[in-house]
């Protein structure tokens, strides 16, 4: 990392409700959604690594899903189930 101070513009989509949830969040630690990208970045490179754990969101993996994923195998695999084509719109 060299002392060279000017900036550059990193842009990237993400969905409106995960921006507003993130900005709130942030608001409501003092800080705005740049500052805490910026945080990442330089603990990345300070740590060689990403900075957290990396946990999954569990809700595919909820009783209720895993439930209906076993009833959605079981009914393929006794031949009760149809099959749709993808329709281009």
């Amino acid at each position: 990392m060299g002392a060279d101070m000017r900036t550059a513009v990193i842009q990237t989509r993400v969905d409106t409700a995960l921006k507003y949830d993130a900005d709130a969040f942030f608001e409501s630690i003092g800080m705005d959604t740049t500052t805490a990208i910026r945080i990442f970045l330089k603990q990345t490179l300070i740590q060689h690594k990403i900075p957290f754990e990396i946990v999954q969101d569990s809700s595919f993996y909820s009783d209720k899903n895993i439930k209906a994923l076993e009833h959605s195998k079981m009914q393929m695999e006794n031949g009760q189930h149809s099959i749709h084509e993808l329709v281009e719109v």
